[in-house]
Formats: C-alpha cells, structure tokens, sequence
C-alpha cells in the first residue's frame, strides 16, 4: 500500500492584509504539513500547485521553504509537485531549482514511481492553450496511478477545464485525480475515477471560513480491484473570526460593539459585516475597538450602500471594489486589462511598475496584435464576486488600509508551463504549444475581461490608496514608451529565475 499526503495552494510568501504575522502564517503552514508527513511516516508529500504566492517569492520565503524540503529530505521522504498559475515564470520554474538541489521532483508525462503508484503531472494551462493539449503519456507498470494537475475543473464550482476531457483523451487509466487551485476541498467521481481537491492550507480570502486541511490519499487492492481512499485532515491556522451584525431601526455602533464583545479576539483575523436599516456606523471606530481587545487584523465591511442617480452603485467600504467592477464593465482590451492589473492590483514593487509594463506590452505585441481588440464587456449577470468591500486595520502596523479580491485565473499571476530553459531544466509536461507565462497571462486576461471571475478568491491586496495613485502615474509613463529599451531596476528584494540562469 502506498500513502501520501495531498496538498497545495499553500502560498507561500502572501503578507495577507500587509501583515508580516499573515505572511509567516502561510510558511507555517506549509511546515505544519510536511511535519505531520514526516509524523506519520507518508511515502510521498504530493503538491498539487501554487507552492508560492508569486512567480518573484522574496528571499526570506525562499529560505524558509528550502529549509522546510530540508528536513523532508532527511526524513527519506520524497516531494512530488506541478506548476501552479501563481508560481510559474517565464523559463524555469522554481519547482526545477529545487529539483536539480535533490529536494523535489516535477511531475510531468514520465511516471513517478512511488511504491506501488506511478504519478504523472499536467502543470497549469490556461484555458485558451487547451484545445491543443494532448493527454498522452508515458506508460506505465505499477499497480496504481495518479494524476496531479492544477485548475479549475469539473463539477466543481468555477470550472472552466473538462475532466471527461482529460480522462477519456488520456492513454493511461487513472486510479484517480489529484488536483490543487480551487481552494476548497472536496471530492467527486467522474466517470468512475474519484477527482478530489485539497483545498488550501491558509485561508487566502475572507470567503474561505471552513478550517483549513489537506489529503491523506491512500492506493491498496483489497481483492476486488483497486482502491483508493481520500481522507481530508485539518490543520491547525490562525484563528479567523467572523462577525455578522444585522442592524435594526435605531441600533448603531453600540450593537456591533456588543456583538464583537462575544468573541475571543486575541492574536485573529476579526471580520465584522454589517448589514440592515440601522444607523450609519464608521468603520475606522469599529475597528479601533476590535484591535484594543488584541485583533491581529480588523476587516470592517459595510453591506449598505447609497443609492446614487446613477446607474453605478458604490460602497463605502470600499472604493477600489467600485473601481474593479466599473473596469469589467468596460471591455478593455487583453493588453489593457493587464496593464491595469500590473499597475493597481498587482505585487509589483512601485519602483518596478515602469519597467514591468515595458516587459509586459512588449510580450503583448509579440504575441499578437489581438491582444489589443477590444474585448465584449462582461455579462451584467456575472457571479457575484466574494467579499470584496473592506477596510482593515493591522494592529501595530498600517491603520485603516484598504483591501481588494481579485480572481487568480486570467487577471495577473495566471500562467502555464514555460518553455524549457536552455540551462537544462526539463520541458514542460503535456502542453501541445509552449508558450511563456507572460504570453498566458494575456490570454487569460481577456478570458477573465469576457466572463465570469471563476477562480478561488484569492486576496491579493496592494497598499494604500495613494500609492495606487503613484503607481497609476508610474504605468501611464511606462506605456508611452513600452518599445524603448528595457532598462534593469531594483528587485526590491524580489528574485526571479533568470537570477539562476
């Protein structure tokens, strides 16, 4: 019998909320897992995406991860992983480093023996790319195998990637899929072959109030034929604490207050949501007295709203969510959506943004000119996105900062595999058409530009305000002059994979 451990999305490296204590929270995580597989003696610690937060994790996150392979290492436990969305760079992949240091293996067409099952992997791809995949691979003569992939795929919520597809195209029969990217878990037969998503080990977005845990997969024969047994164990996170108060005629502040007095806040993620006809309540005041009784972070949110004259509604609570919905609405070109992500939403140091718009238009252009069509505005009937409205206080840090969500598929951090860097990492498995990350990340933005925002609500926050405004005027000089050379900038810390070229 062989077990493993099956996990991912452990993002490893998002400072959630700007807080330092969020971003150790996600590396501790991920500890926490591989120290339960070396406790209970597992064959194999199987990633199924998103290792990181960002295809540039800073250098303490990758430290902190080397020295967590480190011990799995030493306790003769092999670490089986795919290439997520969030990770993946423009030629190798983090994932390659840390194999050619002997501390993992990429999964790809070639199986991976581990006792008794042969592991295969299929790296993320966007859904524009996958027309062409060919979902062939190498053969194998264990007793059991297993899939490892990353994406949203069906019948799970948000699908938009075929699992009948995968699984009657493929020349190998499956014992079952082991998938990472939907960031709550579950399991579903498909076709006779159980399908299971992890779930997340941290919960990335304020949508994610269920513990948070990962798989215990199990591969035996028991006589009849082949089994597979898929048991979902919790993992103990930092506490997140939920506050709904619905305000009647007359109550106000004085009614949330007492509500948030009921629970235990010391060292948690509070987040209070009023709702009702109540009196007008300040956010900025609900959270001061949520942060004196120890709060970690203090998430206000204010589901009312003015009614304007209008057709657009604006919250309160948070302005950037009125801005992010007015930009769907639009029907923004690939290449202006992207733009619009690198500049206001995304991870981007503000001293980088000039020169990371440069890169990114000049990718845009060689791509395609199609990439600046305009693309059909969104439907008015989109799924209705999670939480997004929200100001935060961090205790001992930024005051009243506000947060934005924003999809992971088709928006930024979407990618698929790179090509095969010339230093010798290995190619990218089952991907018909190579084709850079940056490349898939225009793709998907024009995807995410036509539909629905259908990925897990990953809560990738940027900094205040007016710092979006600095960025704003950074972007709109790197546009003007996108075909000048590129010139090289701070990584503020920041390393990429051409660092270990």
């Amino acid at each position: 019998m062989t077990r493993v451990i099956h996990t991912g999305d452990t993002h490893i490296g998002y400072q959630q909320y700007h807080s330092p204590a969020r971003r150790q929270d996600f590396l501790t995580a991920f500890e926490q897992v591989l120290d339960d597989a070396i406790d209970d003696d597992v064959d194999a610690v199987v990633h199924a995406g998103d290792l990181f937060h960002d295809r540039r994790p800073e250098l303490q996150d990758l430290l902190g991860t080397l020295s967590a392979l480190r011990t799995l290492q030493s306790a003769d436990i092999p670490f089986l992983a795919v290439v997520g969305n969030h990770e993946s760079t423009r030629g190798g992949q983090w994932l390659d480093l840390f194999e050619r240091l002997g501390l993992a293996a990429r999964l790809g067409p070639e199986p991976h023996v581990v006792g008794d099952t042969a592991f295969y992997g299929l790296d993320h791809v966007p859904k524009s790319r996958r027309d062409d995949l060919d979902y062939r691979f190498e053969p194998h003569d264990a007793d059991h195998s297993a899939l490892v992939s990353h994406g949203l795929f069906t019948p799970f919520a948000h699908a938009d990637w075929e699992t009948e597809t995968v699984l009657s195209e493929s020349n190998v029969d499956f014992d079952v899929v082991l998938l990472g990217d939907n960031h709550e878990a579950g399991t579903a037969d498909v076709s006779g072959t159980p399908v299971t998503y992890c779930g997340s080990t941290e919960r990335a977005s304020t949508s994610e109030e269920e513990g948070r845990g990962y798989n215990i997969v199990s591969f035996a024969d028991d006589g009849d034929g082949r089994t597979v047994d898929i048991r979902q164990r919790a993992l103990e996170t930092r506490s997140f604490v939920f506050v709904s108060v619905d305000l009647n005629d007359g109550e106000g502040e004085a009614r949330v207050r007492e509500q948030v007095r009921q629970h235990d806040l010391e060292d948690a993620v509070v987040v209070v949501e009023v709702t009702g006809d109540g009196d007008p309540v300040t956010p900025a005041s609900i959270e001061e007295f949520v942060a004196e009784r120890g709060a970690l972070v203090v998430r206000v949110t204010d589901r009312r709203e003015l009614d304007v004259d209008t057709e657009i509604s604006v919250s309160f609570a948070d302005p950037d969510d009125a801005v992010r919905e007015r930009i769907s609405d639009l029907g923004l070109s690939a290449a202006a959506i992207d733009v619009d992500e690198t500049v206001r939403a995304s991870k981007t140091a503000d001293s980088n943004v000039r020169d990371e718009v440069k890169e990114r238009v000049s990718t845009l252009v060689e791509d395609g000119l199609d990439n600046f069509e305009r693309a059909e505005a969104r439907e008015s009937d989109r799924t209705e996105e999670p939480d997004n409205a929200a100001t935060n206080t961090e205790t001992g840090g930024v005051s009243s900062t506000t947060e934005t969500v924003h999809a992971n598929t088709g928006v930024s951090e979407s990618a698929a595999s790179g090509d095969p860097a010339s230093n010798g990492t290995k190619a990218d498995p089952v991907s018909a058409s190579a084709a850079t990350p940056e490349d898939d990340e225009s793709t998907d933005s024009a995807e995410a530009a036509g539909t629905t925002d259908t990925t897990e609500a990953t809560e990738a926050t940027e900094d205040e305000t007016a710092d979006e405004s600095a960025k704003t005027d950074e972007s709109t000089a790197a546009d003007e002059s996108a075909t000048a050379t590129e010139s090289n900038s701070s990584t503020d810390g920041q390393l990429s994979m051409e660092d270990y070229s």
